[in-house]
């Protein structure tokens, strides 16, 4: 009789959001690969991850929604569990980012960022704890924070600001839902091939700066930061609550 993996999300129904690309779409790769169903979740067309996720022989379902939409966000996961039955994961991985001088910041790139990366984080992981609690079952949120968790980075104050609180209500959540059934952790990727480091990469000097300080001497990938997140999705991590898991190369180490 075959036991089992710890790793396995075989069964499991996990919703992620901003799986249209980069990181998300690594992560969304990752739980099909481990077995699970993806919920992808996204403002725009996420056909190139559901083809990845046929590739790799797991199921995908697509659900658009504009996580800036208050009231959008807020029902998405009433929806989502009436259309498609129970969650047993939620992925926070939307975001956004704006870059300026502290000094020329503007109100509009401050709420922007903040309403994406951390109001709706809020706000559908609030979602998903009641109705895991009120049925009484198990789930788990992963949410992804940022090297910018722990440090103040430069030109990107809102977005420091939401990577910050994204740690610090990952820590609250576990603190209030642990002996109810769910783990909340995360993940903090460092400096990650996406649509958010391009301007960074190319920058010839700001990048080879970043890259001479990486233990690893490279980039990571969507990939690197979806096998982590399939970890604190899958029973291995049962016993894991408030945790933040730096996938970084040894930025942090440094």
């Amino acid at each position: 009789m075959s036991v089992p993996s710890a790793f396995s999300l075989a069964g499991r129904r996990i919703a992620v959001t901003g799986a249209n690309t980069g990181i998300g779409q690594g992560i969304a790769v990752a739980i099909a690969r481990a077995g699970g169903t993806v919920i992808g979740v996204g403002r725009s067309a996420m056909d190139e991850t559901e083809e990845k996720i046929a590739e790799a022989g797991g199921s995908f379902i697509s659900a658009r929604a504009d996580l800036s939409d208050r009231e959008a966000a807020r029902a998405l996961i009433e929806e989502l569990w009436s259309e498609h039955g129970p969650l047993d994961g939620l992925v926070n991985n939307a975001g956004i980012i704006r870059r300026a001088d502290a000094v020329e910041f503007s109100e509009s790139d401050w709420d922007d960022v903040i309403d994406i990366n951390l109001k709706s984080l809020f706000f559908l992981s609030q979602g998903f704890g009641r109705r895991v609690i009120a049925e009484e079952r198990r789930g788990k949120i992963v949410n992804i924070a940022s090297l910018l968790s722990f440090q103040g980075g430069i030109r990107v104050a809102s977005y420091t600001a939401s990577k910050h609180g994204a740690l610090g209500i990952t820590r609250l959540l576990a603190c209030e839902w642990a002996a109810k059934g769910i783990n909340v952790n995360a993940v903090a990727p460092g400096y990650i091939i996406t649509n958010n480091t391009e301007a960074l990469r190319a920058d010839e000097k700001r990048s080879a700066a970043i890259l001479e300080r990486i233990p690893a001497g490279r980039w990571g990938t969507p990939d690197d930061i979806g096998d982590a997140a399939v970890f604190l999705l899958a029973p291995a991590s049962d016993y894991m609550h408030g945790a933040v898991i730096p996938v970084d190369g040894g930025w942090l180490a440094r």
